[in-house]
């Protein structure tokens, strides 16, 4: 079982009016710099941003070590053939160094995207599970082959681009229903969620785990991930209001709704790390930081004060 924890950065990939996309991959940089473990990006039809897959692969040319990551991917926006080919290509540039999350959207938000992709809403678990196992079959493959699923069947898919990491980069999943959980520990190679309520994460972990085991799977396996939005401030007064602020901008809901679904901890650098301790003891070992900052110049500055969280911890 890992013991040590890494610590990750959630890139920001929207694009302000007149700002050059560029400027992204020197946050990228610079947190390879700083010593974090991976940066990640995350994915959206609802407003502009970058196109994840597109981004990491010009972050991967211009970084040596770091992992990279996706937070979520939504495979469900691709036909997934073509997708196999741009996750393998990716794990190639990147020299092995791909973690690839995926998740099946959000309801009441993500219907819209799912429109646009032409893709049906009903019965998108078994659509994203399908896809996972036909990337897989691909990338494990060494000729022609098959795949008839749930929801997705394709004869004679040709051979393509084989990824760097034997078997495709590791896939995880977000998401904490039991059903997710289920899942996660069926399928999986790591679970990040991001429950505000410590006692889901521990329950959910344990479900991950115990499915996991009847699937006939090292309960061990499966990276044990948390996704957590945080803001490092110098004192509480104005933390709560910068959230909010970043839950309407991004959201258009007040930080009092979100909070009740994902994990927001803002304040000193002592304070944050007080919100991811008890995580860690529950069996967080991959923490995967979202900065609630808007504009980029903030971006920047938050990026500095969280590297101080990686001297907190005992890390690899």
């Amino acid at each position: 079982m890992e013991t040590h924890v890494r610590f990750g950065i959630v890139l920001p990939t929207g694009l302000p009016r007149g700002y050059d996309p560029r400027g992204l991959l020197d946050l990228a940089v610079r947190a390879e710099a700083l010593g974090f473990d991976s940066v990640w990006v995350g994915e959206t039809l609802l407003r502009p941003v970058m196109e994840p897959l597109t981004f990491l692969a010009a972050v991967a040319a211009s970084t040596d070590r770091i992992t990279l990551g996706t937070a979520a991917l939504l495979p469900a926006f691709r036909r997934p053939v073509q997708a196999a080919q741009a996750i393998a290509s990716l794990d190639r540039l990147s020299h092995g160094r791909l973690i690839i999350t995926v998740g099946a959207g959000f309801p009441g938000r993500s219907e819209t995207e799912y429109a646009v992709s032409e893709v049906p809403w009903p019965r998108r678990f078994a659509r994203l599970d399908d896809t996972v196992a036909l990337w897989r079959s691909v990338w494990s493959g060494d000729g022609p082959t098959s795949f008839h699923g749930r929801v997705l069947r394709i004869d004679d898919i040709p051979a393509t681009t084989s990824p760097e990491q034997p078997g495709g980069p590791p896939i995880w999943l977000g998401g904490a229903t039991a059903a997710a959980l289920a899942r996660t520990g069926r399928y999986y190679d790591g679970w990040l969620p991001y429950p505000p309520d410590l006692a889901d994460y521990s329950r959910g972990l344990a479900q991950v785990r115990e499915a996991a085991t009847e699937a006939g799977r090292d309960r061990c396996a499966i990276t044990p991930a948390l996704f957590a939005t945080v803001l490092i401030t110098d004192g509480r007064a104005d933390a709560r209001a910068a959230l909010d602020e970043y839950t309407r901008t991004t959201y258009r809901m007040p930080l009092t709704t979100v909070e009740t679904i994902q994990l927001f901890l803002a304040g000193p650098t002592d304070v944050v790390r007080a919100g991811l301790d008890p995580y860690l003891e529950a069996g967080a070992r991959h923490i995967v930081c979202r900065i609630a900052a808007l504009d980029p110049d903030t971006q920047r500055e938050q990026l500095e004060r969280a590297s101080q969280l990686l001297s907190t911890v005992d890390r690899i």
